[in-house]
């Protein structure tokens, strides 16, 4: 409309346009819509068919008037090599610093052994003796080959050389063994556990942790590669003289840790015994003792079903967690709570933790208050003097006639 003079007629006033002007222009639209339908019919298929929209190029090889296509390379004659990169190690911080701020002397190689001396370990529990033959003949060795002991630079230069003369007089005076002294060493040497490896020991520590030290009976199912009769053998030998071990103190307070969570599980199964104990019907009675410790996000419908199925599933389980996350997603009146149903058996796990506070705290209260009852009323008046227990039928009464029986 813009293009054929639409916008002066819109914009043009009263009287400048007539009626002939309009007609004028209807006349030279129709006019010029019939060249356009005429110019479209005379195009045929092979006109569409040709139809292209690239515009004509000259080709990319021509430059200023010159054709570079027919002209072959010409390779550079006379080439400079750039320099070879030098590559640089990376640079090591630790490595740097710890060779800049070395201070201390290397400390001095170990003292040497007999090339042909068994490996023993402390916790295949060999007699004693046999760390007596063995001792003696390693001072021979040293004193055969001229050893020299060193002074240690760690301690004190007194301490240093009381220690270095006491080492070098056992050395200046050590002898081989005896022929009835080796024979006696071959022989100790059967005697301990010898098949027994660190991998072995290791198993029977853990076994401790997990199921205490007086559960021999699953103790001896947890090492692998060994009957039960020879892990209670060795379970005897090892409590008799396990303070000959070197680090028997973290030995110790391994297992200890391990028997300490077992008599925390102990406790926390009877204090929920004792709460369902309470109710006849614990998923639709029990009621937990919140205080100010209630919390925004579970409700206690869902509390009490935590407390009450973990109940249910054995809190000593191994996989009871998961098994209660299970149950929580199965458990119809929970089947629209997103919340419950999107917990992880983490999360549950700690949720569990703090009902089982509070029901301990709640149990100690109540134990508590039991006490102080049976205090309050104090002991049972006795039955009063000169009063006698009732006789049985047909026995003398106290004039020793014999009572009559009722018809």
């Amino acid at each position: 409309m813009i293009r054929h003079g639409a916008d002066h007629v819109f914009a043009s006033k009263e009287g400048e346009v007539t009626d002939a002007d309009i007609d004028a222009i209807m006349a030279e639209g129709e006019k010029r819509t019939e060249e356009l339908r005429k110019k479209l019919e005379g195009l045929g298929e092979s006109a569409l068919r040709n139809f292209t929209l690239d515009a004509p190029m000259p080709s990319i090889y021509n430059f200023e008037g010159e054709n570079y296509k027919e002209k072959q390379f010409q390779g550079i004659t006379h080439w400079i090599e750039p320099p070879k990169r030098e590559r640089k190690a990376n640079y090591a911080v630790d490595a740097y610093f710890r060779e800049a701020l070395r201070v201390s002397e290397p400390k001095a190689p170990k003292a040497p052994r007999p090339p042909k001396q068994p490996n023993i370990q402390d916790f295949q529990f060999y007699p004693p003796r046999l760390f007596e033959l063995l001792e003696k003949e390693i001072y021979a060795y040293r004193k055969s080959i001229g050893y020299k002991v060193p002074r240690n630079i760690d301690l004190s230069p007194a301490e240093a050389k009381r220690q270095q003369e006491e080492e070098q007089k056992k050395i200046d005076e050590g002898e081989p063994l005896s022929e009835e002294e080796i024979e006696e060493k071959e022989k100790l040497l059967q005697q301990g556990f010898t098949n027994w490896s660190k991998r072995d020991f290791n198993q029977f520590i853990k076994a401790n942790e997990k199921w205490g030290r007086d559960d021999i009976e699953n103790i001896s199912k947890e090492v692998e590669g060994k009957t039960p009769e020879e892990v209670i053998e060795y379970s005897a030998v090892f409590w008799e003289r396990c303070n000959e071990l070197q680090d028997i103190e973290r030995i110790m307070a391994q297992i200890e840790r391990g028997e300490a969570k077992i008599q925390r599980r102990i406790s926390i199964k009877k204090a929920l015994d004792a709460k369902m104990a309470r109710y006849k019907a614990p998923f639709h009675q029990l009621r937990i003792a919140y205080g100010t410790n209630k919390g925004k996000n579970y409700t206690e419908e869902e509390d009490r079903f935590l407390v009450c199925m973990l109940h249910k599933l054995g809190f000593d389980k191994e996989n009871v967690y998961e098994e209660l996350r299970y149950a929580c997603r199965q458990a119809p009146q929970f089947r629209f709570d997103w919340f419950l149903k999107s917990r992880t058996a983490m999360e549950l796990q700690r949720r569990c933790n703090t009902l089982i506070t509070l029901i301990e705290r709640e149990n100690a209260e109540l134990e508590e208050k039991e006490r102080q009852e049976k205090r309050k009323r104090g002991p049972r008046a006795g039955t009063p003097k000169g009063t006698q227990k009732r006789k049985a039928d047909g026995t003398p009464d106290g004039r020793g006639r014999p009572k009559k029986k009722k018809a």
